[in-house]
């Protein structure tokens, strides 16, 4: 067991980009490929995920500090820093139930898939730390191990269902067929906007808007170009962030590089990914006959969507905007607002990018984050405190964008760790009802349509 927790520890350790290669190869190998094509797909599709890694890392590096400044014109005080996803996820691996979370997680996900009640074979091992989290904060303040674990099994079985309903979406928008995104930092903002999508169609205003970033791109002609775009949105964070004039230009151009280089490294992404969907497809078929096998992976594939990146840049200045009016907030928006793209991706996908519908929706997430880290960044703080992880934030409290920040999480959060003898099963009847609509009603409807389609 010390050997498995060894080996597992180091893939951990290298991240994804070495992870992801090694179970790639893995799976392909299981679904009939020859090592060579294995490996090759394993590797393209690292290298593809690598890219898009330095993009989004290159993007951050040169909004992170636009976005600090902007909150530092504004003089704001407030008590609980913004510390970013990575700050809360070395919290997560640092926790000594993190093992057995871990190893429930994948157990869940193997299970699911023999009784045929998931779609998704989640290989983003990596982002397994969103579902942990939940369970190493209920364990902090229940001190329950049952209850731990118990969390983090429905926020897997939450996050895996998800993401099969959310797959459709993935294939027709994206243009991604056989994958899902299991990553709760895109999927649980979907809590949020399937019910808000569903009252906005019912609002003549929104119901009749059709306006798209292509739509933008067809009425501005040279200025809707995608890498004009960026320019543009990229120059006016810089003016709003004070910066010089050289410094606004060199913003402007790096946004620009953004929205042209990311389309590029998904390109690449893709040609890894088709093997060892093709394969995984034509296997489901032959072990699972009439079920369809999606390969769960990061949702950094779909972030670099010019519709996801120009919904983001515009709701990066519009959530410092909220952080400073918002009755009840006390988080400071700072690490995590470089991976908005990730709150708002599935958001652009539901709407098909809807821009007005996407920025109304965007800040009611936004604002759902900013009450939520609120609410916990208390437990957050101390959780980190008690494993020994100095974030260098003083007195000040400690927050994210992640964790039981999204509402996903938060409702698991609160429903097993206070009051769990009401508030798990109020939780487990509302996540029934979903499941029922998505697998049940709405399933039937689509397919009653189909034929109607074809005729």
């Amino acid at each position: 067991m010390k050997i498995i927790m060894n080996v597992f520890n180091f893939f951990i350790d290298a991240g994804p980009t070495v992870m992801l290669p090694v179970i790639i190869t893995i799976i392909g190998l299981i679904f009939g490929l020859k090592i060579s094509r294995a490996f090759k797909s394993g590797l393209t599709l690292g290298i593809g995920f690598a890219g898009i890694k330095l993009i989004l890392d290159f993007m951050t590096t040169n909004v992170g500090p636009a976005a600090k400044a902007m909150v530092d014109r504004t003089g704001v005080k407030l008590d609980a820093l913004d510390v970013g996803w990575g700050s809360i996820a070395a919290v997560t691996w640092a926790s000594p139930i993190i093992p057995i979370l871990i190893f429930a997680i994948l157990l869940v996900n193997i299970v699911l898939l023999i009784l045929k009640r998931t779609h998704t074979l989640d290989v983003d091992i990596w982002n397994y730390h969103h579902m942990a989290i939940v369970g190493v904060i209920v364990y902090f303040v229940t001190k329950n191990v049952f209850l731990g674990v118990g969390a983090s099994v429905v926020m897997a079985i939450a996050t895996f269902k998800i993401s099969d309903w959310s797959q459709p979406m993935v294939e027709s928008f994206f243009g991604i067929p056989g994958v899902s995104l299991p990553t709760v930092s895109a999927l649980s903002s979907l809590v949020i906007a399937w019910p808000l999508n569903w009252l906005l169609d019912r609002i003549p205003l929104f119901r009749k808007s059709k306006f798209t970033i292509k739509d933008a791109q067809k009425y501005l002609g040279f200025f809707g170009d995608s890498m004009i775009m960026g320019l543009v949105i990229g120059m006016v964070i810089g003016v709003l962030a004070g910066y010089d004039i050289k410094a606004v230009l060199q913003l402007g151009v790096s946004m620009s590089a953004v929205l042209v280089l990311i389309p590029k490294m998904t390109s690449l992404f893709m040609e890894g990914l088709m093997p060892i969907s093709d394969a995984a497809q034509k296997w489901s078929q032959k072990k699972f006959k009439g079920t369809r096998l999606f390969i769960g992976l990061d949702a950094a594939v779909v972030v670099g969507n010019p519709d996801v990146i120009t919904t983001a840049l515009i709701i990066i200045p519009l959530t410092i905007a909220l952080a400073l009016v918002l009755p009840g907030n006390r988080v400071l928006p700072f690490a995590d607002l470089a991976v908005v793209p990730f709150r708002v991706a599935m958001v652009v996908a539901l709407t098909r990018g809807n821009l007005l519908k996407n920025i109304i929706i965007g800040l009611v997430v936004t604002a759902s984050l900013l009450w939520c880290g609120s609410a916990t960044a208390p437990m957050l703080t101390a959780i980190a405190k008690s494993v020994g992880i100095n974030l260098g934030t003083s007195s000040m409290l400690i927050s994210s964008f992640a964790a039981t920040s999204m509402i996903q999480s938060y409702l698991v959060f609160i429903a097993f760790a206070y009051k769990p003898i009401i508030g798990i099963p109020v939780l487990l009847l509302a996540f029934a009802g979903a499941w029922y609509y998505f697998d049940g009603i709405k399933k039937v409807n689509h397919e009653m349509d189909e034929p109607l389609k074809a005729q």
